[in-house]
């Protein structure tokens, strides 16, 4: 697999991924697709054709963490600084690698550390940060989460996080508790869309999805534990669902590649089975899904394909998978109008195949077939 930063690049009779019985000539320059136009001309000896290639949009990974270098944070603090931003750049390349040229860091990393780690070790990835996470330590009336939000305001950080419940560390019946008051829910939304920055909400369930319906945020991530009638309104409210499912799978084999312990992996496995349900009524109600890992380690990040097997096992077409990565997820960040697409005018931020990506068997095999992966123009 090759990793191409997109200048001057043609291709000739070439398949879209997703569109069945068509080529396609695709003309890239200065980083943008130019001209995307159905090949109508019948294959010869003097313009090769890019038999059996196959091109995608770059996927998104609207939640990971590539600041992260374990598990166990307390692990990281252990390691020196060169050492963790080795292992962060080696996180840029490994989902780079995987196909994701677009991700937006879900807590951890700061906007001036992605630019540092895309241009010192030269990987190209485009990164949203929301910086830090707003959780229990912040729980502490409206005045001291106006400070906060500044402060992460000043990293220049486009979105916020806000961990509206527990997580894999919380007992069984507390976790769909509420971390914050609905009124610093409410205020944490309203300050962050006045300055002009987006919200996302870390919950497994209960009364902070309605609050974030409620309060318009852009995403809601896990979900897990999602109503029926929490699906319909997330529907009518175009607010987007990023389960981030395969993480969950992962977490819930003891003797996996994370290894947790007992305790832990119970409430993943626990979470996994509930989340095939909140897939079905989401799907049921038309909610607008989005493709994110939850990946947070060396040994996750480059193998962020899983997720698209795991949301096809829980009930979504492969097409309604890879909306979710592409059109959907350039849709959720903001950027519908320029990301997620094959089409002129975009940035052409692409993936490159040796197989159909829509008939491939699992993540594994998809992976592998992985040619080369197109980074466009950062700017116009």
């Amino acid at each position: 697999m090759t990793q191409v930063n997109s200048e001057d690049q043609n291709f000739k009779h070439i398949f879209i991924a997703g569109i069945e019985g068509k080529r396609f000539d695709i003309s890239i320059q200065n980083g943008r697709f130019a001209s995307v136009v159905e090949s109508m001309s019948p294959y010869n000896h003097q313009v090769r054709p890019d038999t059996n290639l196959w091109i995608s949009p770059g996927l998104i990974d609207l939640h990971t963490h590539l600041a992260w270098t374990d598990f166990d944070h307390s692990d990281q603090l252990k390691r020196d600084k060169h050492e963790i931003e080795v292992m962060q750049a080696q996180a840029f390349a490994a989902t780079l690698r995987t196909g994701v040229t677009t991700a937006r860091d879900a807590g951890g990393l700061l906007p001036r550390t992605a630019q540092h780690l895309a241009e010192y070790y030269g990987h190209p990835l485009k990164v949203e940060t929301s910086s830090d996470m707003l959780g229990a330590a912040d729980a502490h009336g409206v005045k001291h989460l106006e400070q906060r939000l500044n402060d992460i305001f000043d990293t220049g950080a486009g979105w916020v996080k806000i961990m509206a419940t527990g997580g894999l560390g919380a007992p069984t019946e507390q976790v769909l508790d509420p971390v914050f008051s609905e009124e610093e829910f409410a205020f944490i939304v309203r300050h962050a869309h006045a300055h002009h920055k987006k919200v996302l909400v870390h919950t497994w369930g209960g009364v902070t999805i309605d609050w974030s319906i409620q309060a318009g945020v852009e995403s809601v991530e896990h979900g897990m534990f999602l109503t029926e009638d929490q699906a319909g309104r997330l529907a009518e409210s175009r607010t987007a669902f990023v389960p981030t499912t395969s993480i969950y799978r992962i977490a819930a084999d003891p003797k996996g590649v994370l290894a947790l312990p007992a305790v832990i992996s119970d409430r993943a496995a626990r979470a996994a089975e509930a989340h095939s349900t909140a897939i079905g009524y989401a799907k049921r109600a038309g909610v607008r899904f989005g493709f994110g890992t939850d990946y947070a380690t060396p040994a996750l990040h480059g193998y962020n394909l899983q997720e698209l097997d795991t949301l096809i096992d829980y009930g979504l077409t492969r097409t309604e998978a890879w909306q979710s990565a592409t059109t959907h997820a350039a849709e959720i960040i903001g950027r519908g109008d320029e990301l997620g697409q094959i089409a002129e005018g975009y940035l052409a931020d692409a993936v490159i195949f040796n197989a159909d990506p829509y008939q491939t068997k699992n993540a594994d095999q998809l992976r592998k077939s992985i040619v080369s992966v197109i980074t466009g123009a950062q700017k116009p």
